[in-house]
């Protein structure tokens, strides 16, 4: 549990601020994935189309999640989270006025640019900040408010579009940009990077690729690629997954419906965002994140493939939602204790964003796979791609408890 009586009040606002800008960055990218059915008919999209505007979303986010961290290295934590709260909230507005696929594709490849931005200096703010007994903690809290951000998306996605379309939903995508203005007034820089060095950008490129922070830096990039493939490629289709015909291979929800069935997964990744920061403190960061990374191929090829009936899929939501989100909160607390706070924000927007970049094919892939074999089908594929990521992570040292002061 957490001692609140250790936690001093800069800790809990630097808290705050990262998990609202991490909750408004998933209701900006989440409103896509709930619009994407009314918008594939508005503008004849295949498939493949469809998942290719959320590729290049993630391509840009690989981009902007990079850049932030040298940004983030040299300028601060705190400015860049302001800056990438702001972006991406513009452009998410934008959406609502694109009148082909050419200008989707516009703004969302640059709402990508934000959306990874936000996580690059969010995460650095809040493990630079917190004790390193609770680190794991702080940034499961952190990571929770992407689910509070799916779930918000999915509340008014079945408020607005039956209704009003498409469209408002995407103009309302503008409002976390008045959490930049409250972000400049009560969050300071963390002391762990004014006291540190502000390296040459040439010089961090060269500390994070020696021995033996080289080895890592390569195998994070590994692991981050085949994890966030999977989650790209089932998180993306699920909402569209729930709404198609059962004879398409989906599991013939209204749009209605299926955001029902969504809010009890959400509410699962919001116990497993918090369950596995209190787990990766007791027992490790490593063997958290492989229990986690075997639970969800288990149960996204029941959910996908063997779970066909409403109330079977309400089930299994939850468990979902646990442990197909929960090892996120593994990324921000590894990365950061692994790498020294000269590079820091700049190997761990390197290591994560990397894997961003074979990620940002997977709602391609997995779209084109479904126009041949069924959403279901194609859901289930992401399994392996778990698996694979919660064996690489015991190439990485374990980093339990360490002191970011100390590396």
């Amino acid at each position: 549990m957490l001692p609140f009586g250790e936690i001093t009040g800069t800790q809990w606002r630097t808290l705050l601020a990262a998990m609202l800008g991490w909750m408004l960055d998933a209701l900006d990218v989440m409103l896509y994935s709930f619009a994407l059915l009314p918008m594939q008919k508005e503008f004849g999209l295949t498939g493949a189309q469809a998942g290719t505007l959320t590729t290049v979303t993630l391509a840009a986010a690989a981009a902007g999640g990079t850049l932030a961290g040298i940004l983030a290295d040299r300028y601060g934590r705190t400015k860049v989270l302001m800056g990438s709260i702001l972006t991406y909230s513009l452009f998410t507005a934008l959406i609502a006025t694109a009148q082909s696929f050419e200008q989707l594709l516009l703004w969302r490849t640059l709402v990508g640019l934000g959306l990874g931005a936000e996580w690059s200096a969010g995460t650095v703010l809040v493990a630079e900040t917190w004790p390193a007994a609770h680190r794991g903690k702080a940034i499961g809290i952190t990571q929770s408010g992407w689910a509070i951000g799916y779930l918000a998306a999915a509340g008014l996605a079945a408020l607005i579009l039956p209704t009003y379309g498409w469209r408002p939903l995407f103009a309302i995508g503008a409002l976390p940009a008045l959490l930049a203005l409250w972000i400049r007034r009560s969050v300071p820089e963390p002391q762990v990077w004014r006291d540190s060095m502000k390296t040459p950008l040439r010089e961090r490129f060269r500390i994070i690729f020696s021995p033996p922070l080289g080895k890592y830096a390569v195998l994070a990039i590994g692991m981050s690629s085949f994890v966030l493939f999977a989650y790209w490629g089932l998180f993306t289709w699920v909402p569209a997954y729930l709404a198609t015909p059962v004879e398409k291979g989906g599991a013939g929800l209204s749009i209605v419906r299926s955001s029902a069935w969504i809010a009890p997964m959400q509410i699962g990744a919001l116990a497993g965002y918090l369950l596995f920061g209190v787990l990766a403190d007791r027992f490790g960061r490593r063997p958290s994140f492989a229990a986690f990374l075997t639970g969800a191929a288990i149960v996204t090829v029941l959910y996908g493939g063997a779970a066909r009936s409403p109330q079977t899929l309400l089930w299994l939501g939850p468990l979902v939602g646990l442990f197909g989100h929960g090892y996120y909160s593994a990324f921000g607390a590894i990365l950061s204790e692994i790498f020294p706070s000269t590079v820091r924000a700049t190997a761990q927007g390197l290591c994560y964003n990397g894997g961003r970049i074979l990620s940002a094919f997977a709602p391609a892939v997995i779209g084109a796979v479904a126009d041949r074999q069924g959403l279901g089908s194609a859901l289930t594929l992401t399994a392996a791609f778990f698996l694979i990521g919660g064996v690489l992570v015991f190439a990485l040292p374990e980093t339990k408890g360490r002191s970011l002061s100390s590396v």
